[in-house]
């Protein structure tokens, strides 16, 4: 049925942007069927060539058809979110900075100074949770229990994703998160940053039982920085009861960048993770 587009979605709590619906080729064969949700971050490199900073895209479309008519997957319904001139500051985590300024406040102002201004995390996830969402199950036929409804992002885009695991973990039942910049700035890979987040993010997410997670990262460019800190984090899940391999998976691709390109060629695996039959 191919994309159904929403351009300028309106939101009281973030800027408006573009909103992409992907439907399954047999949503309208199927009047009766409903369907998963996926909601992913940056929306515009999903579907389309040409329309992010690389030029590339993550092929979504394609390799849900794939799987789908290869029986390995569930059909779902995919929302592709679109980001901003304010991507960072939307997918920057509020909460887990709330000590930053007491502790370090040069550190605090480096990032407000690198991105123009504090996190919008909370904002953002309340436009999905009370308006995005809302607006999705009201329009198309979804199963919107939270077993039903996943998410997904990579890079900054990951980091907004494990954080919606802790805020909202009755909305959404599984979370991947690819490439997560666990150090928020692009210009400084300052340990106390990824310290902070993972410990918020350890001490909130929801016990490894009626949830799932995905996490993986590269070796090469950016995706470089990421091993220590993912480790930090296995160790977190751990704690939670989160079982690898069950309820939970980390994965390490060698020489795997921090690019479209790159997330394209492993998008089935968190795509297994998430809908597999």
């Amino acid at each position: 049925m191919g994309i159904k587009k929403f351009p300028n979605f309106k939101s009281k709590y973030v800027d408006p942007r573009n909103v992409d619906i992907w439907l399954p080729q047999s949503y309208e064969m199927s009047p009766n069927k409903k369907y998963p949700v996926l909601y992913m971050h940056d929306g515009q490199v999903l579907f389309e060539r040409g329309r992010g900073l690389s030029g590339e895209e993550w092929e979504v479309d394609e390799m849900m058809t794939k799987l789908i008519n290869e029986n390995k997957i569930k059909e779902a319904i995919v929302v592709g979110i679109w980001n901003t001139p304010k991507r960072f500051r939307e997918y920057q985590p509020n909460k887990p900075f709330k000590n930053l300024e007491s502790e370090n406040k040069s550190l605090r102002e480096s990032l407000d100074a690198e991105y123009n201004g504090r996190p919008l995390a909370d904002e953002y996830l309340k436009f999905i949770v009370d308006e995005l969402k809302p607006f999705v199950d009201s329009n198309f036929r979804t199963l919107k229990d939270k077993k039903y409804t996943y998410m997904m992002g990579s890079s900054m885009g990951g980091l907004i994703t494990i954080y919606a695991e802790t805020q909202y973990p009755k909305v959404f039942g599984a979370v991947a998160c690819l490439s997560t910049h666990f150090p928020v700035s692009l210009k400084q890979n300052n340990p106390k940053i990824p310290s902070l987040i993972i410990n918020y993010l350890k001490s909130n997410l929801p016990k490894g039982k009626n949830n799932r997670i995905y996490f993986d990262y590269g070796t090469e460019t950016l995706d470089s920085w990421y091993e220590p800190y993912q480790k930090q984090m296995d160790e977190g899940m751990k704690s939670k009861g989160y079982i690898q391999g069950k309820n939970w998976e980390t994965r390490k691709f060698e020489g795997a960048a921090h690019t479209e390109i790159s997330w394209r060629k492993r998008l089935d695996i968190p795509l297994l993770f998430l809908l597999g039959k």
